[in-house]
């Protein structure tokens, strides 16, 4: 099962060891941290507790000069907030440094050990994400949050000292607001942190999907699947957006209740004047009081729960990404590999190897040549019917031979049934293809002999079996039946490529790849032919010479010399001008009527 979104409580359970561990080992960082602090502590009372004093024992009492000490003093206190935060700031590095240095250790480590286990099927594209990104976001936010979190313990334990000591009907009217606003708050937190994972979810799949269409850019225009690509981006992009409106939306509960916790209290003060003046609270205690909370808590409290509300939570998410246990596929990742497979990209592991896989396949006749292909990639499933078009020598016949093994590429990598196909022996090939040229080759022999010549142990009822599926017996019979003697010189080339037909169709190879094995036949004899070819187990390739042989086969490959276009008849006679022009030449008509 992959780990629940939501599991706000799961999360913090996986982070606290570690965590732990990470402040043991910095204990002396910490504690400097907490000395500045608690002089923090001292200013946050002294701002306060200042004013009401030059107010009630100052101003009011008619001693301008006590009042302006007191003022002094504030003034002293607020001015001493700039060395506070820089030694703050200085011990702060001591902490978020080292956390960054041990993320991306993490991060290299986890990256590194799932793609020596995995392979080249196991690498983990979204480990830049995280070297970069997330690393960058985890650092941010705990720098935030230690800041953030530290202020507001120690100026609000200071402001809350100050208006305790000034009165304490101060507390009674300040505190439920306060508080109220808080608890709303951090009731959020947790489906804030639920939405934060899935956006961050959302943004490596898109990434990932960007990275596996980029890759496979080749055979996604090769193979015609790029309007399935985009929709599945398109797809994503929606789940990303959507992920990122309900993020948004538990935003806004946060905002509501930074406004109650932030504004409330102090028009609650207002309100309480009248109150608060009949249990003898004075005039410099009132605006000691306002004092504390505009100028200490109010803040503090405002950047808390900002720093909470987003920080907080992209933090949980991204130290459970990168230091939690090890994240199965998302959903959307596995939907992208699902649609892959089959039609333009590799098999992934625990599918059946493709019947023919070109690897940015390239081939010169020489040097200095011009390339006849030029990094081609194809994958043909399994039982798949691919017919390959294209104007004379553009590199059709030079595919085929390139699959069969007869043909080594000047770069790439030509894989038949999962197993590369360059260096093999002949008879390592055969039992990988058979390659049925445009001139049959037929021996001096018997008619049986010619027929079962790859497949010597074929029997007399699988020979009938052949001669009756591609329409041979009226020649047979001629002959003089499966004894008779063959004279080559003797049968006409369509004749020829019957009997090399029949010969490939009893063949136990998995492939068979025509090139223009049937142009000397008509074409009811073409149509039965390669429709019984079909229906014979295995994957068949044909180098169409008509229309009719591109209409019948699963998809038809374009080659035009700049670019190859794969897809259906009908998707490639949409997206090809070639095949357009191809298609009215093959039906006698203006180029681009079908």
């Amino acid at each position: 099962m992959t780990r629940g979104a939501g599991d706000g409580s799961g999360v913090v359970r996986r982070i606290a060891p570690p965590a732990r561990r990470f402040l043991a080992r910095r204990t002396g960082v910490t504690a400097r941290l907490a000395l500045w602090s608690l002089v923090e502590t001292a200013q946050a009372f002294l701002v306060g507790y200042g004013v009401a004093r030059a107010v009630d024992r100052g101003f009011l009492a008619g001693d301008v000069r006590r009042g302006l000490l007191w003022l002094a003093v504030a003034l002293v206190a607020v001015l001493f907030g700039a060395p506070v935060i820089r030694g703050v700031f200085t011990q702060l590095a001591g902490l978020t440094e080292p956390l960054r240095d041990g993320l991306v250790r993490r991060a290299v480590d986890r990256s590194l050990a799932r793609a020596v286990l995995g392979g080249a099927g196991g690498t983990d594209r979204a480990a830049v994400s995280r070297l970069t990104n997330q690393v960058e976001i985890a650092r941010d936010s705990f720098a935030g949050l230690v800041l953030t979190l530290r202020s507001f313990v120690f100026t609000a334990a200071g402001a809350l000292l100050g208006l305790l000591s000034l009165h304490p009907a101060l507390l009674v009217v300040v505190l439920p607001p306060l508080t109220g606003g808080l608890v709303l708050f951090l009731v959020t937190l947790r489906p804030m942190a639920a939405a934060q994972r899935r956006a961050l979810a959302a943004d490596e799949a898109l990434g990932d999907h960007a990275a596996r269409s980029r890759a496979a850019l080749r055979d996604l225009t090769a193979c015609g699947t790029g309007p399935e690509a985009a929709r599945r981006g398109a797809e994503l992009v929606n789940g990303a957006a959507a992920a990122a409106r309900v993020l948004a939306g538990w935003a806004a509960v946060r905002t509501a209740a930074l406004g109650v916790s932030g504004q409330l209290p102090v028009l609650a003060l207002l309100l309480a004047v009248p109150w608060l003046r009949g249990r003898g609270v004075t005039a410099g205690a009132l605006l000691g009081a306002f004092t504390y909370l505009v100028q200490s808590l109010l803040p503090a409290l405002h950047t808390l729960m900002t720093a909470l509300g987003a920080a907080g939570a992209r933090l949980l998410v991204v130290l459970d990404r990168i230091i939690g246990p090890e994240p199965e596929p998302e959903p959307e990742l596995a939907g992208v590999k699902a649609s892959a497979v089959g039609h333009h990209a590799r098999p992934e592991p625990g599918h059946p190897a493709a019947a023919v896989e070109l690897r940015s396949v390239t081939l010169s006749y020489g040097a200095r040549a011009e390339p006849v292909l030029d990094a081609l990639d194809l994958c043909v499933a399994p039982g798949e019917r691919l017919a390959v078009v294209g104007p004379s020598g553009i590199g059709k016949s030079t595919l085929t031979r390139l699959v069969a093994g007869t043909l080594a590429p000047s770069g790439g990598e030509v894989r038949v049934a999962g197993r590369e196909v360059t260096g093999r022996t002949p008879a390592e090939l055969a039992a990988l293809r058979v390659l049925v040229p445009q001139e049959a080759y037929v021996f001096s022999g018997t008619v049986g002999d010619n027929l079962a010549y790859l497949r010597p142990d074929a029997d007399r009822a699988d020979l009938d079996a052949a001669v009756g599926a591609l329409g041979l017996r009226p020649l047979v019979e001629r002959l003089g039946g499966l004894d008779a003697p063959v004279r080559p010189a003797g049968l006409s080339p369509g004749e020829r490529q019957l009997v090399a037909l029949a010969r490939a169709y009893l063949s136990p190879a998995p492939l068979l790849l025509l090139d223009e094995a049937t142009c000397h036949l008509d074409p009811a004899s073409e149509a039965r032919a390669e429709e019984a070819l079909a229906r014979r187990p295995g994957t068949l390739l044909v180098v169409a010479h008509r229309l009719s042989s591109a209409v019948r086969a699963d998809r038809v490959l374009v080659l035009d010399g700049t670019e190859a276009v794969c897809g259906t008849h009908e998707e490639v006679l949409e997206r090809s001008p070639l095949y357009r022009d191809l298609t009215g030449h093959w039906n006698g008509g203006p180029p681009g009527e079908p």
